[in-house]
C-alpha cells in the first residue's frame, strides 16, 4: 500500500468512488455518501476509521431512517471500493449492518423501555449539549431548504434534497434525543479500577492479527461515541469484553470469520 493511498482522507475517497460511477448511479449515490463522510469528517483519515465506529454509524441511521436498508447499502458499496482500491487494510463495509426494525406492535415495549435508560452525569450532560448544538442548526438547514427551493429547476435540484434529508434526520435525532433525556437515570461516573470490565470503564487491548493496540471505553448504548473512542456495551464487542478480565483472549465473530483480541489492561475511563 503506498503512501498516496495511506493518506487518503475521507472527502477524497468519496470524490474518487463518485467519479467511478455511471452519471445516474453518481447521482443516486452522492447524498447517501456525503452524509457518511460528514458524520465523520472531510479531512478524517480514511485508515483510521474503525470496526466499531462503522456499526456505531449504521446503528444511528437505522434506528432514525425509514429508507436505511438502500442508503447502507451505497455506503457499502463505497466502503468495499475502498478496500479494493488499497485506501483501508480491511473491509470495513463488513461491519455497515442494518438493525431489524421491529412492528408498531412493540411500539409499547419500546416506550416502557425508555422509562429506565442508564447514562452517567458526563453522558447526561454531553447528550444535552448535543440536543442545544442540533436545535441552533436548524433555522439554518430551513434557510437552506428556502433558498434551494427558489431554484426552478427541481429535476437537477441536488441541493433541495439533501438540505431536506439533513432536516429529516435533524427532526429524527432531536426527537430521539428529547426521549432519552426525559426517561434518563443518572448512574456514578467515577473512574474506578477492576478486575473485570464493566460499563465505565477503560480498556486496553491487542488485536492478535496485526499487533495494533486498541483503546475503548466501555458506555451505555446511549453514550457512544467513537470519536472519543466510546463503544457500546451492547456492540459485538462490549458484549464480549463485559465480565472479562486483564489478559483474557475475547474472540468476535464477523461475516469474514473471527476476530481475536487479549486483553491488556482493565481500568478507569480513558481520556
Amino acid at each position: 500500500m503506498d503512501s498516496a493511498n495511506q493518506n487518503m482522507n475521507l472527502g477524497e475517497a468519496a470524490g474518487c468512488f463518485l467519479s467511478s460511477l455511471p452519471a445516474d448511479e453518481r447521482e443516486i449515490s452522492r447524498q447517501v455518501v456525503y452524509r457518511f463522510v460528514r458524520w465523520f469528517g472531510w479531512k478524517r483519515p480514511l485508515m483510521r476509521l474503525t470496526a466499531p465506529e462503522i456499526a456505531n454509524y449504521a446503528g444511528r441511521v437505522s434506528s432514525s431512517d425509514a429508507d436505511h436498508v438502500k442508503k447502507l447499502d451505497l455506503v457499502r458499496d463505497f466502503l468495499a471500493h475502498a478496500k479494493k482500491a488499497g485506501w483501508t487494510k480491511s473491509n470495513l463495509a463488513i461491519h455497515l449492518k442494518a438493525k431489524k426494525r421491529k412492528g408498531k406492535a412493540t411500539s409499547r415495549s419500546r416506550q416502557a423501555s425508555l422509562e429506565t435508560i442508564s447514562l452517567t452525569q458526563h453522558g447526561y450532560d454531553e447528550m444535552k449539549k448535543e440536543l442545544a448544538a442540533l436545535k441552533s442548526k436548524r433555522p439554518q438547514i430551513i434557510d437552506d431548504i428556502h433558498r434551494a427551493a427558489a431554484d426552478k429547476d427541481f429535476k437537477e435540484n441536488a441541493p433541495l434534497a439533501a438540505a431536506r434529508e439533513d432536516l429529516s434526520y435533524l427532526e429524527g435525532r432531536i426527537k430521539k434525543l428529547e426521549e432519552m433525556l426525559k426517561s434518563a437515570v443518572l448512574i456514578s461516573d467515577q473512574p474506578k479500577v477492576t478486575p473485570k470490565a464493566s460499563i465505565g470503564d477503560g480498556i486496553v487491548f491487542l488485536d492478535l492479527a496485526s499487533g495494533e493496540e486498541l483503546r475503548y471505553t466501555i458506555v451505555s448504548p446511549r453514550e457512544v461515541d467513537p470519536a472519543k473512542g466510546k463503544i457500546s456495551s451492547a456492540s459485538p464487542i462490549g458484549k464480549a469484553i463485559i465480565g472479562r478480565a486483564q489478559g483474557d483472549i475475547i474472540e468476535i465473530k464477523v461475516p469474514a470469520g473471527r476476530l481475536r483480541y487479549q486483553i491488556k489492561q482493565v481500568g478507569g475511563r480513558l481520556t
